[in-house]
This record gives structure tokens, C-alpha cells and sequence, in this order.
């Protein structure tokens, strides 16, 4: 009887011994597990500002490349008039850009240059060059809904705001911009979509200091246009101007061009056209 009480002990405590190391090493497993987790949830994020930023200069490129000319119509529509320009425009990188207008005739010849952070308007029935100071970069250009910046791109999604991942779907990236407090901009925030297949935009919103959405943007119609695949029109819409709206429509394009270092200058500006 005492030798089976012993026996049955022996077999308890290693039966204990057994499940412990069981326990442990369950314990060691899961652990090594949520180890693997982190390092990847790290590497993800770090992956993910890297693509963010790419993603951002790739927007802030996308209609200039390293050079660019284009033909562009702007339609700018309200509950009382409709008019449409017809315009040139030159690019070098995101720091100079030249536009000129051919159309109609008493808009004609008025062109605008951007140089780094200076931009110049020049009104040919006035013969007079005129300096845009800072202050009025997000004023309307030309009456439409576009301000200075949109045309000419002073502000750069990508060194401009500070960005994060939004709510991304399975088709969309979702992009959150505040603007960094040196930046001269109205914007409180902007949000940009962007199509995962071909990486190219699908709307911008814009929000007020207050967080009011008071704009949106939609990029529409891709083609080709100069061997680069791009939404041909962008449709702005401001929201608290009822049955305003401004389309500008890419007529076409031809990027990585040489372009004469003379064309982005103010005695180039002066010259009518």
C-alpha cells in the first residue's frame, strides 16, 4: 500500500512538472509572438512615412515633373456669368513657374511669374509689373475660385504641412495635412484621397481655421498627356459660395523638357504677347 502511494506521488509531481513546462513554454511562445508583432507593427510605420512622403512629393510633381509646358482652360462659373481662359503655362521643378494668357482678347497677354517664394502679375493694358506680397498668395487669381497658390504652388503638400495616414480604405489612401505654423496658408486642414491602383488624386478637401469644410477639389478624366498618365480636369467647388464652381481642364502637356532659363524672368513677364 505505501509502495503504491509512492508510485501515484512520483507520477502526480511529474504529471505537475510536465504542465508547468507546458505553461512555460506556452508562456515563452507567446511572448516570442508579441515580440514578432511589434518589431513588424514598427517596421510597417516606419514604411509608412517613408511611402507618405513619396506620395505627397509624387502630388506636389504631378502636373510639372522637372519641367513642363501646358495648355490649360479655366471655366469659371457663377449663378450670374460664365467665362473660360485659355492659358500657357511653363514650369522648372516646384520653383518656377510662368503662365500667360491667349484668351479671350481683353484678357489676353496678362501673365504671372513665380520664382522660389516671390511671385509677379503683369497687366499689359496698364504696362505695369506688380509684386503679390505674401499676404495675398491665397487671394482669388483672375476672378475664379483658384487662388495665387493654387496656380503656381508656392505651398508644398509635402514640406508645407504636416501630414499622417487617415482612414484608409481598400481603393484610397486618406491623407490628414495641418499646416506647419510657418506656413502662409488660411488652411486649418486639408484632406486628400488618393487612388491606391495608379496612385494618382481623387479629392481635396479643404477646412477653415475653425474646422468648417469650406472647399473640395475633384480630379477627374485621366489620360495620358505627355507620356504621363494624369486627371486631366480639376473641378473646384467652394462650398459657401453657392452655384460657383471653377474647371480647369489640361488641353495638353509635355513633361521633362528643356525650358530657357530666360523665360523666368521679369524682363520676360514684361514682353507682350
Amino acid at each position: 500500500m505505501h509502495e503504491a502511494k509512492e508510485a501515484w506521488r512520483k507520477k502526480k509531481d511529474f504529471i505537475t512538472e510536465d504542465l508547468t513546462s507546458g505553461q512555460e513554454r506556452t508562456k515563452i511562445h507567446f511572448m516570442k509572438k508579441i515580440i514578432f508583432l511589434c518589431t513588424l507593427l514598427l517596421s510597417f510605420t516606419a514604411l509608412a512615412e517613408v511611402g507618405l512622403n513619396d506620395l505627397l512629393d509624387k502630388m506636389d510633381r504631378l502636373y510639372k515633373s522637372d519641367s513642363s509646358k501646358a495648355v490649360i482652360t479655366m471655366k469659371i462659373e457663377t449663378p450670374n456669368w460664365t467665362r473660360t481662359l485659355e492659358m500657357e503655362m511653363w514650369s522648372q521643378g516646384l520653383e518656377k513657374t510662368f503662365v500667360t494668357i491667349m484668351a479671350p482678347n481683353k484678357d489676353k497677354g496678362i501673365s504671372t511669374l513665380k520664382r522660389d517664394n516671390e511671385m509677379w502679375n503683369y497687366f499689359p493694358k496698364i504696362g505695369r509689373v506688380i509684386k503679390v506680397p505674401p499676404s495675398m498668395m491665397m487671394g482669388s487669381w483672375m476672378g475664379s475660385d483658384f487662388t495665387n497658390d493654387d496656380l503656381v504652388k508656392e505651398n508644398t503638400l509635402r514640406d508645407d504641412f504636416t501630414s499622417t495616414w487617415g482612414h484608409n480604405t481598400k481603393d484610397t489612401y486618406h491623407i490628414i495635412l495641418i499646416p506647419k505654423p510657418e506656413s502662409v496658408t488660411v488652411w486649418g486642414k486639408v484632406e486628400l484621397f488618393v487612388l491606391k491602383i495608379n496612385l494618382l488624386p481623387v479629392s481635396q478637401v479643404f477646412y477653415d481655421e475653425r474646422g468648417e469644410k469650406v472647399r473640395i477639389m475633384n480630379f477627374k478624366d485621366i489620360k495620358k498627356l505627355g507620356g504621363k498618365l494624369i486627371p486631366v480636369t480639376m473641378e473646384l467647388i467652394p462650398l459657401k459660395k453657392s452655384g460657383h464652381k471653377t474647371i480647369v481642364t489640361y488641353v495638353s502637356a509635355d513633361f521633362g523638357i528643356k525650358l530657357d532659363d530666360s523665360l523666368f524672368t521679369l524682363s520676360n513677364l514684361k514682353k507682350r504677347r
